[in-house]
């Protein structure tokens, strides 16, 4: 079977639909809302609907249904397509397939210069037509005296899909708002779908958490809402007539970023790829919400095309993939970046702790830990040595060794610095 462009030429839109019904059983769990719950709502003529999964969730879903999660990298057959890969040294590695603002990811575009980190930022802004965001001074202000939307006159949106789609393009796919970098630049969603259920009604149910040890936490002046004791609950499930999923691809949006048309292909057979294994893998919504899905179909265009299997999709990009490459559309390898932050000194007032820090010959003469009377100060350098969610477990035993009172007192005094210190960063980048 090989896929129909000519059915989806001059099209707006391609949008599908798919019935889908709970794995076993009738019931199911829909997604909820904080302080609403389950989003029920009635139509004029009274059908009763609900809003199964939203279009936010299937979003992320569609997105990572063609990522293999245990190897960190794409499926096979999708070797060669380009995303930019983050080292944040000791808090690991990301990527903006993973990272919820894509290209526009935070580890990206802030924290300290380094040759990889200037590097991509440079080649992407080059490849964009505007100049490199300079970093911040103290005050929130750019160093040049400019912000970082900054750039000047009308910007040129072929650049810029262009940049994206060589750097990661399924950007392209699900939409990315560059405003670290101008907010001007901004590409909307492509791809978008939701599911909802039909003539609904609600099977109430409910359970309970059984303690065995403590069924009542009172007795020993404990609470519940520390996780002690018989806890009752309740949980509300559906049944429905019909349950659908609904997939709208904006082919007109594709076409407005001017690629060429093996570009354009593979953004529509990338998306057919993702609503495919969502369809046929992604389906556990919740662990009370296991669905399969019926057939697929076609409501828009009129003439019928056939949605090509997962198979036949995976087999489609593979080849487009390698077109791509060859014809020089995107980055023929995974780029790499740097997130850096430099540590800084952290001083703790330690008073409350009635033991005495240990600071050893060796840290006292690399200066690296130091007190003046209760001022307990950690150097920068320490800091980055050791990372910061460490620093309380590594030098609370260091500093108070065998002393668990101490050393908890140590874990909050810190914690508390470190708190008090964001907070000083967000006032000052609140000012700008």
């Amino acid at each position: 079977m090989s896929i129909d462009y000519t059915a989806l030429k001059s099209q707006p839109r391609l949008l599908l639909e798919a019935t889908l019904k709970p794995l076993q059983g009738e019931r199911f769990q829909a997604t909820g809302f904080a302080d609403l719950g389950a989003a029920l709502y009635t139509l004029p003529d009274g059908t009763k609907k609900l809003l199964v999964e939203s279009a936010q969730s299937v979003a992320n879903r569609l997105e990572m249904a063609i990522w293999d999660e245990s190897n960190d990298d794409w499926i096979d057959d999708l070797n060669g397509l380009p995303y930019v890969r983050i080292d944040c040294g000791h808090l690991g590695v990301t990527n903006t397939v993973n990272e919820f603002h894509r290209l526009n990811s935070p580890y990206l575009w802030k924290g300290d210069d380094n040759e990889r980190a200037a590097s991509f930022r440079k080649d992407f802004c080059a490849r964009i037509g505007i100049p490199v965001p300079k970093s911040k001074s103290k005050k929130g202000k750019a160093d040049n005296g400019d912000s970082a939307s900054s750039a000047k006159g009308i910007l040129n949106r072929k650049k810029l899909t262009d940049a994206i789609f060589w750097y990661d393009p399924c950007s392209l796919i699900h939409g990315v708002f560059l405003e670290k970098l101008d907010g001007r630049l901004r590409v909307t969603r492509a791809l978008s779908g939701f599911v909802e259920a039909t003539n609904v009604n609600c099977a109430e149910s409910g359970g309970v958490k059984v303690d065995k040890v403590l069924p009542s936490p009172k007795t020993m002046g404990l609470k519940a809402d520390d996780g002690f004791g018989n806890v009752p609950f309740h949980r509300s499930e559906f049944v429905a007539e019909k349950i659908v999923a609904f997939f709208n691809l904006d082919l007109d949006l594709i076409r407005s970023y001017g690629l060429p048309e093996t570009a354009e292909r593979l953004l529509v057979v990338l998306s057919l790829l993702k609503i495919r294994r969502f369809l046929n893998r992604g389906l556990r919504l919740r662990a009370a919400c296991d669905l399969e899905a019926g057939g697929i179909t076609t409501t828009k265009p009129e003439k019928d095309f056939s949605v090509p299997t997962e198979e036949v999709c995976q087999v489609e990009s593979k080849a487009l993939i390698k077109k791509c490459l060859e014809e020089g559309l995107f980055s023929p390898k995974v780029v790499i970046s740097e997130f850096k932050f430099k540590a800084k000194d952290i001083k703790i007032d330690i008073k409350t702790i009635s033991a005495q820090p240990d600071i050893s010959d060796a840290r006292k003469k690399d200066k690296l830990t130091s007190l003046n009377k209760s001022i307990l100060t950690i150097k920068s350098s320490l800091v980055e040595e050791i990372g910061y969610e460490y620093l309380a477990d590594v030098l609370g035993e260091e500093l108070f060794k065998g002393n668990q009172e101490a050393k908890t007192i140590f874990a909050d005094l810190l914690e508390a610095q470190l708190n008090s210190d964001d907070e000083k960063t967000e006032e000052n980048s609140a000012a700008d």
